[in-house]
């Protein structure tokens, strides 16, 4: 998957790939994706639920094992 805009969170464990994400979607363009690459497995859960609180949209998960890859969407401001 394509993104505008990619930050590591490797070996950082919760809340912290969160934070990171909050921070940098919030300086993103409506319509832009971000990708997130992590190793804290609870990022597949805790990613779809910070999204569906902050109205931004979850595109993709993928788990390759060590390294999870999260897509986010920015939906509005």
């Amino acid at each position: 998957m394509k993104a505008d805009e990619s930050i590591d969170c490797f070996g950082l464990m919760c809340p912290m790939p969160i934070i990171k994400t909050a921070q940098t979607v919030k300086r993103m363009k409506v319509g832009q994706v971000l990708e997130v690459v992590a190793t804290d497995k609870g990022i597949k859960q805790d990613m779809p639920a910070w999204c569906k609180t902050t109205g931004n949209e979850c595109l993709a998960i993928e788990d390759k094992g060590e390294e999870i890859k999260v897509y986010v969407k920015k939906v509005s401001e």
